[in-house]
């Protein structure tokens, strides 16, 4: 099948390679412009223009998706499908009515749960105990469009999302392969989505960092899980704001006061949550420093048992 891919990060780049090694032509990869990166502001490629350079293939980077020139790239590629991951960019109308076989795209979340731009981090953060990608043919509307194929899998108790980052992105290119193999076939089913059940994943912002104690303390994993690596959970400890990296439950209860500092030693940090229960503290970062443990963070901050910890503002 004659296709073209869109995408830009690292989620997309199983999905461009499963389509490769399925062994469609693909005429062209749309991708978004390189950046400038890390201290010397040096521009760096995006991970999908990587591999598709190391594939051979013709690689399109359009500032603007709006102003007809993506739209005459597209017309004059003529795919029968274009195949969408992560792309970062809002197709007009127009684009999406071109292939022959229209626009499918790859999207992080059992839709029509968690349409948005943060799927992953959201299902963590609300706690869910699944989620799973879902292939969808592209319509106006935010992630919108009839579903073609889901596939599901379970977030573990310490997952962050980083880690179920990387799992749905190979689930996601497999899925992909399959739906494009059922599409070529003439036997994919498309089915709306319910409306009724749809909810949302807003883009991440740094005011969601600050960790409350008065929270859970299952309430407050997932905060850290769920902003794992950006924009991270933060914490006020001996006057240091720090992000929190990684945490554990406990399983212990406590009648202490939530922000309350149970123990602070070599053996860990353990703070009072709202309900009654008990989160470790495992991996720090201070601001300025590297990430470490939290016994080591202690031997330059002691902080006495019985402090209470506020909220970081």
């Amino acid at each position: 099948m004659k296709i073209v891919f869109m995408g830009t990060p690292d989620f997309a780049v199983p999905s461009l390679r499963a389509l490769a090694e399925a062994g469609h032509e693909i005429r062209g990869v749309f991708t978004q412009p390189d950046r400038p990166k890390d201290r010397g502001m040096k521009l760096q490629p995006p991970p999908v223009k990587e591999l598709a350079l190391a594939l051979g293939l013709e690689v399109y980077q359009p500032a603007k998706m709006r102003d007809g020139t993506a739209l005459d790239i597209l017309r004059a590629l003529e795919p029968d499908l274009v195949a969408v991951a992560a792309y970062g960019k809002i197709l007009p109308v127009d684009m999406l009515e071109l292939p022959r076989l229209g626009c499918v795209n790859v999207h992080s979340s059992l839709l029509p749960k968690y349409r948005g731009a943060a799927p992953i981090n959201w299902a963590i953060l609300n706690g869910e105990d699944e989620t799973g990608v879902t292939i969808m043919r592209m319509a106006e509307g935010m992630d919108t469009g009839d579903i073609l194929a889901q596939a599901r899998t379970p977030i573990g108790i310490d997952e962050n999302a980083a880690q179920l980052f990387a799992r749905l992105a190979d689930l996601g290119a497999g899925l992909l392969a399959d739906t494009v193999a059922a599409l070529e076939a003439g036997t994919a089913e498309a089915v709306p989505q319910d409306e009724a059940r749809a909810t949302h994943a807003p883009m991440l912002s740094r005011e969601l960092s600050p960790m409350d104690w008065t929270r859970t303390a299952r309430r407050l994993h997932d905060q850290v899980r769920g902003l794992r690596p950006w924009p991270a959970a933060t914490a006020a400890l001996d006057g240091v704001r720090c992000k929190v990296l990684r945490t554990a439950l406990t399983g212990e209860r406590t009648e202490k006061a939530p922000g309350t500092v149970l123990q602070a030693d070599k053996r860990g940090l353990r703070i009072a949550c709202g309900d009654g229960g008990v989160l470790e503290l495992a991996e720090l970062q201070p601001d300025g420093k590297k990430a470490m443990t939290a016994p080591a963070f202690l031997l330059g901050h002691p902080i006495p048992p019985g402090t209470i910890l506020t909220k970081q503002e």
